[in-house]
């Protein structure tokens, strides 16, 4: 497709010419899709548009704050903006038909696969939110607490609370911008990184009991089957809070969590530390992301997937890396 690359300026034009927009968001939706997503639909309703949000997958409670609810079809969109998506293969089966009709697509990912009529991408912003603060400076908007609430969560989130090595000076700006807007920051870092649910632990625990280590302790590999997350009574919030535990073993370049789907195939989180690009891993299986965060969908049993996934990972660790045989923790 010849996707047209947007200014700020120009995707503000065309937003404003539309009357009837759906935002569409990723499935298993995370903090910045849904932030990202919920300050534009904000926005543009203060603009006096008729605008929606959906998404293949509900939109988890933790989000309730952003105060958004699902389009359910109470109108005809004549203009569909994809926000934070870098492909097809990440809208679910509800909304991958619009997706395919997509008029712009905002997103910060480098491995963005270009599927919308028009593109407004910056790969230097830590989070999709970025984009969006810089857009509705553009359109004019005014940035009240709930979309500074909205536009902060995204950031968070997609930093891991500012930790994350994806974090820009301009990050923190925008936070800095946000909290001056009224964000209520302090509540939102509680509500978001201090509060654990008992059937979160309880993927932790088992995410731990699977951990397998390889290439001198390079690369930390754990999964959850079907069995595994119906065992710990896991919501999708739960999992998606834990795809950074096997990158955050002291010595690990390189940590890979896998998750069964109902389709029996596998989705993959691959994180990185500084040096090694999670992104190009990714990729070699059709998904994407950046190089410190990324993620794709591998098909298979659970052996098979894991031997495609290693051999590449041994693609991108750093040369002095020597391939040896898995140790279970």
């Amino acid at each position: 497709m010849n996707t047209e690359l947007l200014t700020l300026a120009q995707a503000v034009e065309r937003l404003l010419a539309a009357d009837k927009i759906l935002l569409l968001c990723h499935k298993n939706p995370d903090g910045d899709t849904v932030g990202s997503a919920a300050a534009l639909l904000h926005a543009l309703r203060a603009q006096g548009k008729t605008v929606g949000l959906a998404c293949s997958d509900p939109i988890p409670p933790r989000y309730d704050h952003m105060q958004v609810t699902a389009f359910d079809g109470e109108f005809e969109p004549e203009y569909i903006v994809a926000i934070d998506v870098a492909s097809l293969q990440l809208f679910g089966a509800g909304t991958v038909d619009w997706a395919q009709k997509s008029d712009l697509c905002i997103d910060h990912h480098g491995s963005h696969s270009r599927y919308s009529d028009a593109l407004v991408l910056d790969d230097k912003a830590a989070a999709c939110a970025e984009i969006i603060y810089e857009l509705l400076l553009e359109m004019g908007a005014e940035i009240t607490p709930l979309i500074a609430d909205c536009l902060y969560t995204g950031i968070a989130t997609d930093t891991g609370c500012f930790k994350f090595a994806n974090v820009t000076p301009a990050t923190h700006r925008i936070a800095a911008a946000l909290m001056e807007h009224g964000c209520a920051y302090t509540k939102l870092n509680a509500h978001l990184f201090e509060s654990k649910s008992r059937s979160q632990l309880a993927v932790e625990r088992q995410l731990l009991k699977n951990m397998e280590f390889y290439y001198k302790g390079r690369c930390a590999l754990t999964w959850l089957t079907l069995e595994d997350i119906e065992a710990t009574g896991a919501k999708p919030v739960d999992l998606e809070s834990t795809t950074g535990i096997a990158r955050a073993i002291e010595g690990v370049k390189i940590g890979v969590t896998m998750r069964q789907q109902p389709s029996g195939s596998w989705k993959i989180s691959v994180r990185a530390a500084e040096g090694v690009n999670a992104s190009s891993v990714a990729t070699a299986f059709g998904g994407g992301g950046h190089k410190g965060a990324a993620g794709c969908e591998v098909f298979g049993g659970l052996e098979n997937a894991k031997q495609a996934l290693l051999a590449e990972v041994a693609r991108h660790l750093p040369s002095e890396d020597e391939p040896e045989g898995g140790e279970a923790d």
